[in-house]
């Protein structure tokens, strides 16, 4: 990595869990590696809620967020930004997406986008192309919808998402997409973007005005974020990140990605998994040197 002169700019670095979930060791490492990295650079930490999922997010996990940070000592800037008050601050930048035609309604449902990558392939006898998640890539029957029949059926209360038409999205965003990574040390190189392999994402639903990528980035910008921590598993969303910063004029802050932990069976710790969580170590008596001793940051 080359090394470049440090910002005259205070860093601010920010941990951002989402309460669908109790936390686990995973996101005890993600929060360590923001102190000790803030620490170290001289920068302010703050916490963001991320709960714009208004049905799996709910208050106990973020009362439970809460307790599992204040156990592990960590101490938090000013306020807590909870996504779910601010739905107005996405739907600004969403609304400027839209006026400059890069945004449009997309009325079919997961089976329906299922249904139709499989009879695909088996007709084709070939693979459908997916995203870095696995998922397929969305084929676009709603892109050359007719205006005035997306509108009547929006008016109608027909359930949608709306998608970011990622090759218009790149021809008005230009050349030279990419991000910075930093290191410990504070060293950084330059990572060419590429979010088309996103293909169209999608950037709001009929009943969340936003989605995961657009409150981030909105979120990183009114929150001055110049230095974002997080596991290697969000990398590859930092595509549609810079895309989207690019579009709304908003800055691209630095980048360190951490590494993941993982369970006896090969499987990074996830809530999903009901991996186990920081609240049944602590009323299993572990204490909160102990996991800092244990990830690493004693």
């Amino acid at each position: 990595m080359a090394a470049y002169p440090p910002d005259s700019r205070q860093p601010v670095f920010r941990f951002a869990p989402s309460p669908n979930g109790r936390l686990h060791l995973g996101h005890a490492l993600s929060a360590l590696s923001n102190e000790a990295l803030a620490r170290r650079f001289g920068g302010r930490l703050l916490l963001r809620i991320e709960d714009i999922d208004l049905i799996r997010c709910r208050p106990e996990f973020v009362d439970s967020i809460l307790a599992d940070l204040d156990w592990l000592g960590i101490c938090f800037e000013g306020s807590v930004r909870r996504q779910s008050e601010h739905f107005d601050d996405y739907g600004r930048p969403l609304a400027s997406l839209q006026a400059r035609g890069l945004v449009y309604p997309c009325f079919c449902s997961r089976q329906e986008i299922k249904a139709a990558v499989a009879a695909c392939e088996a007709e084709n006898g070939k693979s459908w192309p997916v995203d870095p998640d696995g998922a397929p890539l969305y084929p676009g029957f709603c892109k050359g919808l007719d205006k005035a029949e997306a509108e009547h059926r929006i008016a109608a209360g027909e359930p949608h998402v709306l998608r970011l038409d990622m090759a218009r999205a790149l021809s008005q965003a230009g050349d030279g997409l990419g991000y910075e990574l930093f290191d410990e040390a504070g060293r950084r190189c330059f990572v060419p973007a590429q979010p088309a392999r996103w293909g169209d994402g999608v950037l709001a639903r009929k009943d969340v005005p936003t989605s995961y990528h657009l409150a981030v980035v909105t979120d990183d910008a009114l929150q001055g974020v110049s230095h974002v921590v997080r596991g290697r598993d969000l990398e590859a969303a930092t595509d549609v990140h810079v895309v989207l910063q690019r579009l709304l004029g908003l800055p691209t802050p630095l980048y360190h990605f951490h590494a993941l932990l993982i369970d006896a069976d090969g499987r990074k710790l996830a809530k999903s998994l009901a991996s186990e969580s920081l609240a049944e170590l602590r009323a299993q008596g572990v204490s909160a040197a102990a996991i800092r001793q244990r990830l690493g940051f004693a």
